[in-house]
């Protein structure tokens, strides 16, 4: 099979179930954020993410090709079955654990924290945007058309979590978190 099929030269792509929509539609661009979402945690493993995250990102980047390729099927075609578990509530909880568990060895927050620290906690960050862009995303496609809401709570709740997770990059690697300081110029407080 080659990589290049030209159906999309015209500025449209094909569907799970056969139809056709516009590269610009909101679905397009919905499971489009997503796969870039996904995209950037494959870089947080590659910048050599903590071991304790590193098995929770790879289960987070099947989840979101589950969540693509049902963003990615016919509206039509409810019925379809697209060959791969749809997120559920119960991924949902997972990610609430996931976070519950992680910030068991982080201090509390007590300041508003700027992104950055480590490598890994900086890329992480950029996940954590890049989330709540795809989610904004989904929630604009579920104005105009009936969607799960276990899609949208997924990408709620990941947000949060991929921001626990750079914070606890951070720690784990001994590097502090980068507090904000509110309204400052040059180093001093307006």
């Amino acid at each position: 099979m080659k990589i290049y099929t030209k159906t999309g030269d015209q500025g449209d792509t094909g569907l799970f179930g056969g139809a056709r929509a516009s590269k610009a539609s909101e679905r397009v661009t919905a499971y489009g954020d997503v796969d870039e979402l996904n995209s950037t945690l494959g870089v947080v493993r590659a910048h050599a993410a903590p071991a304790a995250l590193d098995a929770l990102l790879h289960a987070i980047q099947i989840d979101l090709f589950n969540v693509g390729a049902e963003l990615a099927t016919n509206p039509d075609k409810k019925d379809l079955d697209i060959g791969v578990p749809l997120v559920s509530d119960a991924d949902v909880e997972r990610l609430e654990d996931a976070i519950d568990l992680l910030e068991r060895d982080l201090a509390p927050l007590k300041t508003f924290i700027l992104p950055g620290g480590s490598p890994v906690a900086a890329f992480l960050h950029v996940s954590r945007t890049t989330c709540r862009r795809a989610e904004r995303a989904v929630v604009r496609l579920g104005g105009q058309e009936t969607l799960r809401m276990e899609l949208v709570r997924y990408l709620n709740r990941l947000s949060d979590l991929l921001f626990v997770m750079a914070r606890h990059a951070n720690h784990t690697l001994g590097v502090a978190d980068v507090p904000w300081q509110g309204a400052m110029r040059g180093g001093e407080k307006k």
